[in-house]
């Protein structure tokens, strides 16, 4: 499946609910001309009256057409429950760029927009979302709804997180603590995504893992979407010259070239994803890769997959 996003939205990204819109309608048709074909993207706007509930709300124009007794559905009808966690630590904000857009993105804008655009396949599934937005401290907290004003309340939050860098008040990380009080807040069996690059120091790391598990011990169904510019972050690909390298979080500067510690520092890369990937397999976490250089639509087929399995 091919990614486009219209050139023109992208010079003015303010509406994020139209990028989310076109995302989603080119997923869409992208899947129905794919192998996954098979899925279900949209829900009908009717269900089954079952024997014995009111027939008040019966739609009789329907059954005058296929002689069956449909119900009407109404918005706090869900399908499924949805809280969507975002990392919003200043190392999400890797890499910097001038000419940032949806089609370029950093980390940061990456997850906004894979959100924005899960609200809107969700919200056209009937769903009902919530989002959480978390640094070192949980910054936004938000029931599931489906409602469209609560649609709509979702994406402006998400608008302002693209606007919300300031690189003189750097937020660290601390997503052990805000995802045990997630954790607590979620009072319904949900499916959790998780949006983070996994920036933790190797002391807070058991830690990291063990708030995962929590969400999990809570009958909660995940997704962590491990974020990345990988050939900078993972894979370390930078000429061979010198650079400052910036600890976004703490300001701290090295100079060096990276041709002197490449090696080292994808072994240590190499065996903290391997740890990850351990650790989640063994609670049962689906831990997918997502590369911010290749669009959207690993984000959403991911979703589909794990939906799929959970209906």
């Amino acid at each position: 499946m091919t990614e486009t996003i219209d050139q023109k939205l992208t010079h003015s990204f303010g509406n994020i609910e139209l990028i989310a819109k076109q995302v989603v309608e080119g997923f869409i048709t992208g899947l129905h001309k794919s192998p996954f074909h098979g899925f279900s993207v949209e829900f009908s706007e009717h269900r089954q009256y079952n024997t014995g509930e009111s027939t008040r709300h019966i739609d009789w124009k329907l059954y005058g057409r296929t002689d069956k007794l449909y119900v009407k559905r109404f918005e706090e009808e869900t399908n499924l429950r949805c809280q969507i966690i975002i990392d919003n630590s200043s190392s999400m904000y890797y890499p910097v760029k001038k000419d940032l857009s949806p089609t370029n993105p950093n980390k940061i804008m990456f997850s906004v927009y894979a959100a924005a655009s899960l609200i809107y396949l969700l919200r056209k599934q009937r769903d009902a979302v919530g989002i959480s937005i978390f640094s070192d401290t949980l910054e936004l907290q938000t029931p599931a709804r489906s409602n469209s004003s609560h649609q709509k309340m979702l994406f402006y939050h998400l608008e302002n997180m693209l606007h919300a860098y300031n690189e003189d008040e750097p937020k660290k990380t601390s997503a052990a603590s805000a995802l045990h009080q997630i954790a607590e807040n979620i009072h319904k069996r949900s499916l959790v995504i998780i949006f983070s690059d996994m920036m933790e120091s190797n002391s807070q790391t058991n830690e990291l893992f063990s708030a995962l598990q929590h969400l999990k011990f809570n009958k909660h169904e995940l997704i962590l979407f491990h974020v990345s510019d990988k050939p900078k972050e993972l894979d370390f690909n930078f000429d061979n010259r010198p650079y400052k390298f910036v600890d976004m979080e703490n300001g701290q500067e090295i100079k060096l070239n990276p041709t002197q510690v490449k090696e080292a520092y994808t072994e240590a890369v190499l065996k903290f994803r391997n740890e990850l990937r351990l650790r989640c397999g063994q609670y049962h976490i689906d831990l997918v890769e997502a590369d911010i250089n290749q669009g959207f639509h690993q984000v959403l087929l991911s979703y589909l997959i794990k939906r799929e399995r959970m209906l």
